[in-house]
């Protein structure tokens, strides 16, 4: 494991490896999602095949990447992500993004499809929300704090075994220990996106995940995404909810096995000789 500072556009952005460091390994690269760290995809990295090279890396105003005050648009969270991989020589990655991660997944590969060559577009969609929404969460917050609303936020990520437990606790901490100008910022760009159009013009290999009890992007939110991309599969994980990586990371890890061995990122230790 190694960790790393890239430094753009003015501020530094966390990230870290883990396995191989041969940067000729194949590569999968995991994006967080709003309120979380990089340790967001901490349950699920033990189960994940050996003998690739996975990066993670903190999105700007979250973990330890910095925190500008914002807002932040969500041409410079795609900007930050290409900076990591070009920094750490990403090519041809299968990228894996959750939620605004997976916004950014999909802006990434538009933009640049030498860095992605396969997109796993976890709990998210070409469009979350409306303004308006984002607006008032950001008004709340500034007033508030993200404390005032951090339980409203846990009954959406967490199906209904997972909540009030106390393995949420850790989950909640995290998101009210995001900076507020970093939290509000990501919020502001995710309000200003709408990807259905850039989404639909993807050809390329692309799982859907989506949590059955997911109170923040719906599995028909995610379907509707899936949709635009010719070829695309879709997974629904059963009870769990934004978050399913936390919930149920075996079968999280599962799914995504498959689909690093359906891509050619792994080999299927299962086939014949």
């Amino acid at each position: 494991m190694t960790e790393h500072r890239i430094t753009r556009d003015g501020i530094t952005l966390h990230a870290r490896v883990d396995g191989p460091a041969d940067r000729a390994t194949p590569t999968v690269v995991f994006a967080n999602s709003l309120g979380t760290t990089l340790h967001l995809w901490d349950p699920v990295m033990d189960l994940l095949p050996a003998g690739i090279r996975y990066v993670r890396w903190d999105t700007r105003g979250h973990g330890q990447s910095d925190a500008p005050i914002g807002p932040y648009s969500m041409g410079q969270l795609i900007a930050d992500a290409e900076a990591v991989c070009d920094q750490l020589a990403v090519r041809n990655a299968v990228y894996v993004g959750l939620s605004v991660g997976g916004m950014i997944a999909q802006g990434l590969a538009v933009k640049r499809m030498d860095i992605v060559r396969a997109l796993v577009l976890s709990n998210t969609a070409a469009r979350i929300g409306n303004p308006t929404l984002w607006a008032d969460r950001i008004a709340a917050i500034e007033a508030h704090g993200i404390a005032s609303l951090s339980d409203t936020v846990m009954q959406r990520w967490f199906g209904r075994d997972f909540y009030g437990t106390p393995a949420m606790n850790h989950w909640q901490r995290m998101l009210e220990d995001t900076p507020r100008q970093g939290y509000t910022g990501v919020c502001a760009a995710i309000a200003g996106t709408d990807f259905m159009t850039p989404t639909s013009g993807l050809r390329l290999p692309t799982l859907g995940i989506a949590g059955s009890e997911d109170g923040s992007t719906p599995p028909d939110l995610v379907r509707e995404t899936l949709y635009l991309i010719p070829g695309a599969s879709f997974h629904i994980i059963r009870r769990a909810g934004h978050l399913p990586c936390v919930e149920q990371p075996d079968a999280y890890a599962r799914i995504l096995t498959d689909f690093l061995i359906r891509t050619g990122t792994v080999a299927d230790a299962t086939a014949a000789d």
